[in-house]
C-alpha cells in the first residue's frame, strides 16, 4: 500500500519540526487577495465566466490555442518511437539501459531507461526526469537530484533525458528548426522533447501508459512544467523550484533566449533585464500583454501537480496557484494542487520524499 501524506490545511508555513514532510493542498487564505494580480483563467477572453465543467473544456481550448500561437506550434509528436538500446547494466533491483531515440523530428538524444525488476508482471507506473544532462537523475551527479534512481527503487520505470550538448555549448535548450530561425520558443520545444520521451515509456510493455508523470529541478523544473501543462498525456507532474511565474530574479530567468526570449543572434547579454539591456522576444510581449504562467498551470486541471518549492518559489506563490485550485473546484476536485516549501533552492531528502510520495499517491495502483 502506497503511503498517503498530503495534509489539508490552511496554514502559511510548515512547522519548524515535523516527523513527516508534508505539502499544503489548500491555499493559505492570506494569499487570496494577492491572487487578484493575475487574471482568472476562469474568464473567457470575451469576459464570460466559466460556470461548469463543459465551460472549462471550451476555456481550456481557448487558453491552449492562445499559448500555442504565442509559443509556436510543435512538430508532430512521435508516438511510435524507434528506440535503440546501446547498453544494459544490471543494478540492485533494476536494469539501467542506455538508450537513443529521436526527441525532435531530426535530432536524437541519448538517455537512461531504468526498469525495475518486476516479479508480478503487472504494468508499472513511469516517470520522465529532465535536467541539464541525463546522468544526474540516475545518481551520477550532484546529490538529491537523483530522481530517476530513487523512483526506480520504488517501482517506477524512469527515463532520464538532458540537454548535454547544448548545455556544453551554453545554449542549453532545443531550437526548431534551427537556432538561427526558431519557430517554437525553446522552452516549449523542450516540452515537445519530453512528450516524445513520454512515448518511449508508453511504448514499453512494462509501463502503464495512463500512469506516467514528469519531474525536474530548476532548469528541469521549468522544463517539466511546460511539458506537463502543454501535453495532457502526463498524468501528473512535480516541479522543483523552477520559478512558477514571471519574476525578475536571476534564477527565474524566462527572458533568456533559451527559454522564452529567443531572438536572432547576437543574443542579449545574459542577466536581469535593464533599460540598457532590455528583455527581447516573446518574453517582452507576454509582459506587455499582462500574461503569466498561471494560465498554463490551469491546463493541468484536473491532473495533480506539486510545486516542490525552494528559494525561487516562496510560499506567496500560492497567489498564482490559487487559480488552479479554483479551476479544480469547478471540476469537482479539491486536492489536486500541492506545494511543499523549503528555504533553499537545492532539493533535500525531505523535499524529495514529498516528491516520491506524490508520485506514489497519484500513479500507484
Amino acid at each position: 500500500m502506497f503511503r498517503l501524506f498530503f495534509t489539508i490545511c490552511g496554514i502559511a508555513a510548515l512547522p519548524a519540526v515535523a516527523e513527516e514532510p508534508v505539502a499544503i493542498t489548500v491555499p493559505p487564505p492570506e494569499f487570496k487577495e494577492g491572487s487578484l494580480k493575475y487574471r482568472s483563467p476562469l474568464l473567457f477572453d470575451d469576459g464570460r465566466e466559466v460556470a461548469s465543467a463543459d465551460d472549462w473544456d471550451q476555456r481550456r481550448e481557448e487558453i491552449l490555442s492562445t499559448w500555442t500561437e504565442l509559443l509556436g506550434e510543435w512538430p508532430e509528436v512521435i508516438e511510435e518511437p524507434a528506440v535503440e538500446v546501446l547498453s544494459t547494466e544490471s543494478q540492485e533491483g533494476f536494469s539501467r539501459h542506455t538508450v537513443r531515440f529521436l526527441w525532435t523530428p531530426e535530432e536524437k538524444t541519448t538517455g537512461y531507461l531504468l526498469v525495475p525488476d518486476n516479479e508480478s508482471g503487472n504494468p508499472m507506473p513511469g516517470v520522465v526526469t529532465v535536467f541539464y544532462e541525463p546522468e544526474t537523475a540516475v545518481g551520477l551527479g550532484k546529490e538529491n537530484r537523483d530522481f530517476a534512481l530513487q523512483l526506480a527503487r520504488r517501482g517506477f520505470v524512469a527515463i532520464s533525458i538532458g540537454t548535454t550538448d547544448a548545455t556544453a555549448a551554453g545554449t542549453y535548450s532545443l531550437y526548431w528548426p534551427s537556432i538561427d530561425n526558431a519557430k517554437v520558443q525553446p522552452l516549449s520545444m523542450l516540452g515537445y522533447a519530453a512528450a516524445n520521451a513520454f512515448h518511449v515509456l508508453a511504448s514499453r510493455p512494462e509501463v502503464d501508459p495512463d500512469r506516467i508523470g514528469i519531474v525536474g529541478h530548476s532548469f528541469g523544473g521549468k522544463w517539466a512544467m511546460f511539458a506537463s501543462c502543454l501535453y495532457e498525456r502526463f498524468a501528473c507532474a512535480a516541479w522543483s523550484d523552477p520559478g512558477i511565474v514571471f519574476d525578475e530574479r536571476p534564477s527565474v530567468n524566462y527572458w533568456e533566449p533559451w527559454y522564452l526570449g529567443w531572438h536572432p543572434k547576437p543574443w542579449r547579454k545574459r542577466g536581469l533585464p535593464t533599460k540598457e539591456n532590455p528583455a527581447r522576444g516573446l518574453y517582452a510581449k507576454l509582459l506587455a500583454e499582462g500574461r503569466n504562467l498561471h494560465e498554463l498551470h490551469a491546463l493541468m486541471a484536473p491532473r495533480p501537480l506539486l510545486v516542490s518549492a525552494g528559494s525561487e518559489d516562496p510560499i506567496h506563490r500560492w497567489e498564482a496557484l490559487w487559480h488552479s485550485v479554483e479551476v479544480n473546484r469547478v471540476l469537482g476536485k479539491n486536492d489536486r494542487v500541492a506545494m511543499h516549501n523549503r528555504p533553499d533552492h537545492s532539493p533535500n531528502p525531505g523535499s524529495n520524499e514529498v516528491i516520491y510520495r506524490f508520485f506514489e499517491k497519484w500513479l500507484g495502483d
